[in-house]
Order: structure tokens, then sequence, then C-alpha cells
């Protein structure tokens, strides 16, 4: 049993619909530390990794280690409902209770379903380039490769960070230098280049309205990771592999 309360609940409301989009049912993992949750979709192209710290809650009170098994629209759904008002989480038997407050106080009951997830390994995970950055400037990046094609390429050498796009006859490229542009801070061990599908990339980035800065991690064909922080509150990071070029 656990009772959580946020006095802000965009924390939710802006974070779990966009998580919703990836995976269809999730187990939250609820301990003295906060609520997280770490899933892979059920393609395994990419991994969700949320979590949300105790210090976030007005009120936190969970006894030992619980899991909770969701569907994600639905949980979407209820949280679409509610203000940027107090929310009160409780776990029942079989029930997750969302209580939210605003002119009288609304309770969604949602049912608790056993959902089966491998744990994917991130751990391992080692990254040849790591950018920091506003995270508008990634997402511009996203939006001009749109226009061209399904993939984008993500570039990183000594103190510049390339995003691109290429067609039969049209191209995009953003190219930003350290200290520019929005280009807060580059390391790259070796120059590195990948190319990533852009309908995962295109849902991930909307976690851009949760952080002013987005961290990317890559490598030379080697899984990505785009991670939104929100200090003392949350992180969503998400996992994607590559689109490994045949050339």
């Amino acid at each position: 049993m656990f009772r959580a309360v946020l006095s802000d609940s965009n924390i939710l409301r802006n974070s779990i619909p966009i998580i919703a989009e990836i995976i269809d049912e999730a187990v939250f993992t609820v301990d003295q530390n906060g609520i997280s949750l770490l899933s892979p979709d059920r393609t395994m192209v990419s991994v969700v990794d949320f979590k949300i710290l105790s210090s976030a809650f007005e009120e936190f009170k969970v006894e030992g280690r619980e899991t909770i098994g969701l569907n994600m629209a639905n949980f979407s759904s209820v949280l679409k409902r509610a203000g940027s008002g107090r929310m009160v989480l409780e776990s029942g038997k079989s029930k997750l209770l969302v209580k939210i407050a605003g002119k009288g106080t609304r309770t969604f009951e949602l049912p608790l379903i056993d959902v089966k997830v491998e744990k994917p390994p991130i751990e391992q995970l080692s990254f040849a380039a790591t950018v920091e950055m506003n995270s508008d400037v990634f997402e511009e990046g996203i939006a001009d490769a749109e226009l061209i094609g399904d993939a984008i390429l993500l570039e990183a050498g000594e103190g510049s960070f390339k995003m691109a796009a290429k067609g039969e006859t049209s191209s995009a490229e953003l190219r930003i230098k350290a200290g520019e542009g929005g280009l807060l801070n580059i390391n790259a061990q070796q120059a590195v280049k990948a190319q990533y599908p852009l309908d995962y990339l295109k849902k991930m980035i909307k976690a851009s309205k949760l952080s002013p800065q987005i961290l990317v991690e890559f490598g030379s064909d080697y899984p990505m990771r785009i991670s939104f922080k929100a200090i003392d509150k949350m992180q969503l990071s998400f996992v994607l592999a590559p689109r490994v070029s045949e050339e």
C-alpha cells in the first residue's frame, strides 16, 4: 500500500501521455526512493526509463516495495482530465486510486494488471559522445529532419554537433558549435555518427516540455539515450536502437 500526494500534477500530466505513446503496459516500482518505471516497447527498439523522486511529492508513504501494473492508455486518459493542481495516488489490493482536486474532488479507479516485463540491461551501455543542449534546439532539428525523410543522422566531433537528414532530392542540416546555438557542452572521445528512426524520436522529443535542457548520448552505429531532468523531482530517459547504414 502506498500514498503519494503531488501539489503540482504536471510532473505526471506531461510525462505519462508521452510514455503511453511508446509502451502500452507498464510496471511501476514504488519504494522509499519514489516511483520508477523501466520498460522496453513491444518491438524492443526503444526503452523508457522514468523516475519520480520521493522529494517531488508533498507527501509520500510506502510500506517496503510495491509493484503496480497499469494500462498506460487508461492512465494517460485519466491524467489528461486533471488540471495542474493537487493529485493523490493511492494503491489498493487490485486498483490504483487517482484523486484530482479542483472544483470538488474527482476520484478515478484504475485496475491493476499483471504485466510481464524483462528488465533491459541499459546499465551496460557506454557512450562515446555526450551532448548537452537546449531542448528546443534538438526539437527543431527533429522537425527539420521530418520534412526530408524517416531517419536522422547525428554526428559529434571536437566541439561540434550535427543533426542531418537526406532524401532523394532534398536535405536538411543543423550544425552547432559549443557555446553557440544552444549547445551547452559536448564531449566526444572520437568522431561519431549514427542514424536513428524519426517515428520514435518525434514522440520522445515531446518530453522537452519537462526540461529546458536535454542530454544526448550516443556512439557510432550504437544505441542513443536522451534524458530530460527536473532537479529533485524527476528524470525521463529514452534509449533508442540505431538504424544501421548498409553503406
